[in-house]
């Protein structure tokens, strides 16, 4: 159901549940909230039945093979989801329970709604925050930084090609290195390996919030995070968990060892 920002009670008309917390969803470039990515990551959160899920699709505005155009048109993405978020504040909802997940450009975005509040948001997950052309083209207010909400969460799939390189949050996830992903290697090749990395971060996140996905634990590790050897007997307890459990305290670079055994979502695009 579409909410109509110009109306004051198109909230509460719709399917929306005051007793659940709340999560803004924005895909990145060539995407939409159709895409099978963004389809699995929305009913990730509607089956743990504890989230309403608010989808932004800005498609008309990012068309391939039109980048630069979608990097400018991500500002004006990033005013109007502003107004989304400012409603939903407006409405009643606490920031405490609302967060932004955004991926590859869309990461970028859910920062930029912070430039348009007057207080900034609490949460926001950034799912491998694009990097091409992101140092020439886009300023610090326009890209994704830990100063765009009290926490800042990044997960890393495909760092210094299609996707940023660590270090850009409160606390970053490193899978696997953070580089290539270990189910896209039979990928032809470079560009559709780096690719099917990119849309891992989506996958994997989802995977974390799905019942029947895998718990995701990552161990402290320098800035590169290329690779960690657990030592013998250690308690994984103790390790730091990724996604919407991972605890706003927590700071530093981390790194997740996962091989993906069921390929939760197969890159075929």
């Amino acid at each position: 159901m579409k909410i109509d920002m110009r109306n004051k009670r198109s909230l509460y008309n719709s399917s929306w549940d005051p007793n659940k917390k709340n999560v803004i969803i924005i895909h990145g470039f060539n995407g939409a909230e159709n895409n099978k990515v963004m389809v699995l990551l929305r009913n990730a959160y509607l089956e743990r039945g504890d989230f309403n899920v608010f989808m932004v699709d800005w498609s008309p505005l990012t068309v391939y093979p039109c980048y630069l155009s979608s990097l400018r048109n991500s500002r004006l993405v990033g005013q109007c989801s502003a107004q989304l978020y400012a409603y939903l504040i407006y409405s009643g909802i606490s920031k405490f329970q609302l967060h932004c997940v955004g991926h590859s450009l869309g990461a970028h975005i859910c920062g930029m709604i912070s430039n348009h509040l007057t207080e900034k948001q609490h949460k926001i997950i950034g799912l491998d925050p694009a990097k091409p052309l992101i140092d020439l083209f886009l300023m610090e207010e326009f890209r994704l930084t830990k100063n765009d909400a009290d926490f800042v969460e990044v997960i890393h799939t495909n760092s210094g090609a299609y996707g940023e390189n660590p270090q850009i949050g409160h606390v970053d996830f490193s899978i696997n290195g953070g580089r290539m992903q270990p189910s896209c290697i039979h990928q032809p090749n470079i560009i559709k390996r780096s690719r099917c990395s990119h849309f891992k971060s989506v996958c994997y996140f989802a995977s974390s919030l799905s019942k029947r996905g895998n718990k995701f634990l990552g161990l402290q590790c320098t800035e590169t995070c290329d690779m960690v050897i657990l030592p013998k007997g250690s308690n994984r307890i103790s390790l730091l968990p990724m996604g919407i459990e991972t605890p706003v305290w927590a700071r530093g670079t981390f790194y997740v060892a996962y091989d993906d055994p069921d390929n939760f979502c197969r890159y075929d695009e």
